[in-house]
């Protein structure tokens, strides 16, 4: 073992573990000077709260080789030497290949992670047993140039009615950056496109709705100074950052879940990886609830249908996806209209 070696005892469901963390002492965010140890020690302290919202589900990891400037990759699989108290489950990708991805049970796994260097987690919104079937339905909300937090406010509240009116009970976060993340929860008996369906339907909805102030347009060229509603994070290996998931921004924001009650008021900015550890303990897990209540996606599903009936259809996947059926062709306006 290496001499600047430390060793974390974590707490969790099967008692405690020892997590060995080599370079405890390396800068990860420059500016306020927090370390891996440091980063270690906050996820041990929301540890709670991070599984339940994160944990049971298909996992990414991203790592950083050195701090949030240094290199960095997207971790799916088990890499070896994994303890035996990190899983993982098959998952289909996009491509039709299956592999399998990790899941993280328990606090410590969490910390493991951290000592192979990751920062952001990013789990699937369907569980480990059934990953197919998403079971949270997830819509970000996205400010362009022009815009900022400020703006997804009225929108986020706009589409808690909305989905309420769909008999869905939503959840808010912040993005860790400048956005908002709605979730609601589901029953996991819809595969992911037909969830793709049902954010797509939300999101032309509230486009109507807002029309001034959101808008659904894939390329950048075409979105103007709105909030994008991202519904390509609705498809399978599409995540986002968790529930308490720290970013690689200099001030070490944190993703944040909040009460609705105080979201008019709230400064992204102020949840840090130093400040949500005290603001769990004295406020509590504002999604401590999250799945108590899941919902059916058949209201926004029938939407769906309403206006494929009405002349709309489907609208364009990532690049790297395969051309599916009904997608218009993946050609930005401006060149396609070279082409005419």
């Amino acid at each position: 073992m290496s001499s600047d070696a430390q060793v974390l005892t974590v707490d969790g469901p099967h008692g405690e573990r020892a997590v060995r963390l080599s370079s405890p002492a390396r800068v990860l965010w420059p500016e306020p000077g927090i370390t891996k140890l440091d980063l270690a020690r906050y996820i041990i302290a929301v540890g709670e709260a991070f599984v339940l919202a994160n944990g049971d589900r298909p996992v990414s990891l991203q790592r950083f080789s050195g701090g949030i400037d240094g290199e960095q990759f997207f971790s799916k699989n088990p890499p070896k030497g994994a303890p035996d108290y990190v899983r993982a489950v098959p998952v289909v990708y996009p491509s039709g290949r299956t592999h399998p991805q990790l899941v993280i049970d328990e606090p410590a796994a969490a910390v493991w992670a951290v000592q192979m260097n990751t920062i952001v987690f990013h789990p699937w919104p369907s569980r480990a047993e059934l990953a197919d079937n998403p079971d949270e339905l997830r819509i970000d909300l996205d400010p362009q140039p022009g815009t900022d937090f400020a703006d997804t406010i009225p929108v986020a509240f706009e589409l808690r009615n909305l989905l309420a009116e769909a008999g869905l009970t939503a959840f808010v976060k912040t993005s860790g950056n400048r956005g908002l993340h709605v979730f609601a929860p589901i029953t996991a008996t819809r595969e992911f496109l037909d969830v793709r369906h049902a954010v797509i339907a939300a999101a032309r909805e509230l486009e109507r709705r807002m029309p001034a102030e959101v808008t659904t347009n894939w390329w950048k060229e075409e979105r103007g100074e709105r909030i994008f509603i991202d519904y390509n994070q609705a498809n399978r290996d599409r995540t986002m950052a968790g529930a308490y998931s720290p970013r690689p921004l200099p001030h070490a924001p944190v993703s944040c879940p909040l009460e609705w009650s105080e979201l008019a008021g709230a400064d992204p900015r102020a949840f840090t990886i130093l400040t949500v550890p005290a603001r769990l303990r004295e406020q509590g897990d504002a999604w401590a609830a999250l799945h108590e209540q899941p919902g059916s996606i058949d209201t926004l599903y029938s939407w769906w249908e309403r206006d494929l009936a009405d002349g709309l259809g489907e609208l364009p996947f990532p690049p790297d996806f395969p051309k599916m059926p009904g997608e218009p062709p993946r050609v930005q306006p401006s060149r396609a209209r070279r082409h005419d």
